[in-house]
């Protein structure tokens, strides 16, 4: 296994594209749930060129019930790519740590919190302004709004380190 090099601007580029209209590759969750952790992970997809099918540890999708919880589902979504740093689940496709806001890049994410400590949303940065990451989301569609535009209680930025292929 080796490590290669997050390709941020395809998984931006893929954000852009899809911001405001579904990829009919995969299945829209809007409706049940929300749709931001599935288009996090669409996006990371697009960057990264690879999933990991390693049951209940990875993080895939081949269809809207054969998919991890991790594609769809924010805790899992995070848990998954700090996890896969330490190797767990086989280690094969991307890896993240937390990192602090200003050590985030293009192709990072952030996920939304309440002070209870249970996170709920996860947007894609696609840029910043003055210092500000700007995201994209589904759900609540959006592309480049500024993340001081949102109410949230708690932050968490996943900084991308590579993927292993």
């Amino acid at each position: 296994m080796r490590t290669i090099t997050y390709r941020r601007e395809e998984a931006v580029a893929y954000a852009k594209k899809w911001a405001y209209q579904r990829n009919p590759k995969y299945y829209d969750f809007s409706r049940i749930g929300g749709d931001c952790t599935n288009f996090a992970s669409q996006c990371l997809y697009a960057g990264a060129g690879v999933m990991n099918y390693t049951p209940t540890l990875g993080w895939f999708y081949k269809s809207v019930n054969d998919r991890s919880a991790s594609w769809t589902g924010v805790e899992f979504f995070r848990n998954f790519l700090i996890g896969n740093a330490e190797g767990i689940g086989g280690g094969l496709g991307p890896f993240a740590a937390e990192a602090d806001m200003d050590e985030l890049e293009i192709g990072d994410f952030v996920q939304f919190g309440r002070a209870t400590g249970d996170f709920y949303h996860t947007p894609i940065v696609v840029g910043f302004s003055r210092g500000i990451p700007l995201v994209a989301a589904h759900t609540n569609d959006t592309f480049a709004k500024p993340l001081n535009a949102y109410r949230f209680e708690r932050l968490r930025c996943l900084h991308i380190l590579g993927v292993r292929v």
